[in-house]
């Protein structure tokens, strides 16, 4: 059966995401949680290309990605897993949740670390918040995360499955949770004591640096709420926040040629451990056409 599974490894990462991906477009047609003022076809196209470019540039980049490396590990004996006898259940259990432990660090480091956040920062420039924000990182960011996920398989030594069907929740979530859905309150109040929600998640990508640099879990949302990162809901209410960083605010940034030499424009102000005391960080709209920028209504509306 374990074969079987890993065997259809592509296959199954693909059905998955495509799935996902459909219902949640659908979803946002049918109950949106925000007014949608950018065309579709802009933001679309761009972050799906960029999805284009990372997978191929990290295929051809590593001969062996994380469950092939799960695999090897446990046919060489290596990581915690392969040496310790414990029960195949529980160690699929306690990898998913260190695995996913991890990734919140990660998200953690990206922020906190300057030449980082100039990488992860493009992945918050996008001026509007659906699932397709979800797909949109940079191609450096992408290897430099695998190389760390590589390493922590390496340690671990989780059975292969564990790591596809963390992998597999991993991208259905963050389609999920940058979602503009919906969901009721009480539903939503809820579920994010279980996994993240998008209401929960979107705070994080608030133009508030006090809020983007919060919430920073992935899957579970444990981690926020223990490590103190944890913000119930962004200060303005969900419709009446903006969305992005103060740095890019046009139309013109949301394309794939500006996301992908974005590292090197402007300071790399705004980042967790900025103490530069700036709480306005330096905006680079003069160096665009006022024809570029986007309107995005600000409303004072509390949700």
């Amino acid at each position: 059966m374990t074969e079987t599974i890993l065997g259809s490894e592509p296959a199954i990462r693909l059905t998955v995401f495509l799935g996902v991906l459909a219902a949640m477009a659908l979803w946002e047609i049918a109950a949106p949680r925000r007014r949608r003022d950018i065309p579709r076809v802009i933001r679309w196209t761009n972050n799906i290309a960029l999805v284009v470019i990372d997978t191929a540039i990290l295929r051809l980049t590593f001969p062996i990605l994380a469950v092939g490396l799960a695999v090897t590990a446990e046919d060489r004996g290596w990581g915690l897993f392969n040496t310790v006898e414990v029960p195949f259940w529980a160690a699929v259990l306690v990898s998913m949740l260190l695995l996913d432990i991890a990734i919140y660090l990660q998200h953690v480091m990206f922020h906190a670390i300057p030449a980082l956040w100039r990488l992860h920062r493009m992945h918050h420039v996008d001026l509007e918040f659906d699932a397709t924000t979800g797909l949109r990182f940079h191609p450096i960011e992408i290897l430099i995360s695998m190389v760390f996920k590589l390493a922590v398989v390496a340690a671990l030594g989780p059975p292969a499955v564990a790591v596809l069907l963390f992998e597999v929740i991993l991208n259905a979530t963050a389609l999920f949770h940058h979602a503009n859905i919906s969901l009721p309150p009480s539903v939503d109040r809820w579920l994010r004591w279980i996994i993240v929600t998008p209401d929960m998640h979107r705070v994080h990508h608030s133009v508030d640096p006090r809020e983007t640099n919060s919430n920073y879990g992935f899957n579970l949302p444990w981690w926020d709420r223990l490590l103190g990162t944890y913000v119930a809901q962004p200060a303005k209410g969900h419709t009446g926040m903006e969305i992005g960083i103060e740095q890019f605010r046009t139309t013109r940034d949301l394309w794939i040629d500006r996301m992908l030499v974005q590292p090197i424009r402007g300071p790399a102000s705004g980042y967790a451990l900025d103490m530069s005391g700036n709480s306005e960080p330096q905006s680079e709209q003069a160096l665009d056409s006022q024809s570029d920028k986007t309107n995005i209504p600000d409303t004072e509306e509390k949700d």
